[in-house]
């Protein structure tokens, strides 16, 4: 039989290092999405209209593909 605590309301890290954490784990987070972008973007850029064609993709659908919109 296992037993669990449920008297505690707070959950994550506390003090100083857990506040600092979260900011920068989202920071390091946006810096990676916006890397993930720029390479997609670059290397679709690359490919010739047949290439894209190919993969049916137009030039005009590179900046939402790199975007995910």
């Amino acid at each position: 039989m296992a037993a669990f605590d449920t008297h505690r309301t707070a959950y994550g890290a506390h003090g100083l290092f857990g506040r600092l954490g979260f900011p920068l784990a989202a920071l390091v987070g946006a810096a990676s999405s916006w890397n993930d972008t720029r390479m997609t973007r670059n290397e679709l850029q690359k490919l010739s209209d047949r290439e894209l064609n190919d993969i049916g993709l137009v030039r005009g659908d590179i900046e939402h593909i790199a975007t995910g919109r």
